[in-house]
């Protein structure tokens, strides 16, 4: 195990213990869903614990489990099973209850296209800097600021009540 461990116990204890809502936060930013962003947190969780070896210090830690979170995510999208199977919502014909009530900037947010609301989360949730979200996305910063520019544009013309496109 790395001699930078934590507490002895290891990077995924760390990861369990101190960012764990951060990657559910963020799954379930790029996916949209509660069920969804559970299986991705849970399948990054098991992943750190099979490269552990490889982390060397906490902030490579928090670097590598947003660049896992989103691969994971967008790798849900691209899956065959996920493109031939209806949501279970979809599928059935039965009468359900009501949704929950969402405030107008919960339904703004989910507006935004899964890449507008990464770099949201990752900016305003997680408040990190641009140069950061970048090189954990993997994009160039300039990228990142036309993403949130928009993002904001976005928002603002949701929640100033100008209606859908």
């Amino acid at each position: 195990m790395n001699e930078n461990t934590w507490d002895g116990r290891g990077w995924t204890a760390l990861a369990m213990e101190r960012y764990l809502t951060m990657v559910y936060r963020l799954a379930h930013a790029r996916t949209g869903s509660v069920q969804d962003a559970e299986d991705v947190a849970q399948d990054v969780m098991l992943r750190l614990s099979r490269h552990e070896r490889s982390i060397r210090s906490e902030e490579h830690l928090k670097a590598w489990l947003i660049r896992a979170t989103v691969n994971r995510a967008n790798s849900l999208f691209r899956s065959a099973w996920r493109r031939k199977t209806l949501p279970l919502e979809a599928a059935a014909r039965t009468e359900r209850p009501e949704p929950p009530q969402h405030d107008a900037l919960t339904d703004a947010l989910s507006a935004l296209s899964p890449k507008q609301r990464v770099v949201v989360h990752l900016y305003y949730y997680e408040e990190m800097r641009v140069d950061e979200i970048a090189a954990a996305l993997g994009i160039r910063p300039d990228a990142v600021k036309m993403r949130l520019s928009r993002a904001r544009a976005e928002l603002r013309r949701r929640l100033n009540g100008k209606g859908e496109k």
